[in-house]
């Protein structure tokens, strides 16, 4: 059976090529930005509910599901720019 070059380059190992092999960032699991990012899409959402009219007779309701759409809108735009962020440059390596 013979191999390729093709083939070996792709199973080489990080030993053989003397290159350290790494993912490109740490997965998202493992950021404080997912903590936060959910922490406050968990308050606007609850914030949304339980803030109502209060019993204002012109039935203002004060933080409606359009402001909180529009506001985990926001968040998650952020969200996605600081993970973008974080992906520009930093490296997690594998280890055995």
């Amino acid at each position: 059976m013979t191999t390729t070059a093709s083939h070996a380059a792709t199973t080489a190992t990080a030993s053989d090529t003397g290159v350290r092999r790494a993912t490109e960032t740490k997965s998202a699991t493992k950021t404080t930005e997912l903590i936060a990012y959910l922490g406050v899409l968990v308050a606007i959402v609850v914030t949304a509910v339980l803030v109502g009219d209060g019993g204002v007779e012109d039935g203002a309701d004060l933080f409606d599901a359009r402001q909180a759409m529009e506001y985990i809108t926001y968040l998650t735009i952020g969200y996605l720019v600081a993970r973008g962020l974080a992906k520009s440059g930093s490296r997690e390596y594998y280890t055995a």
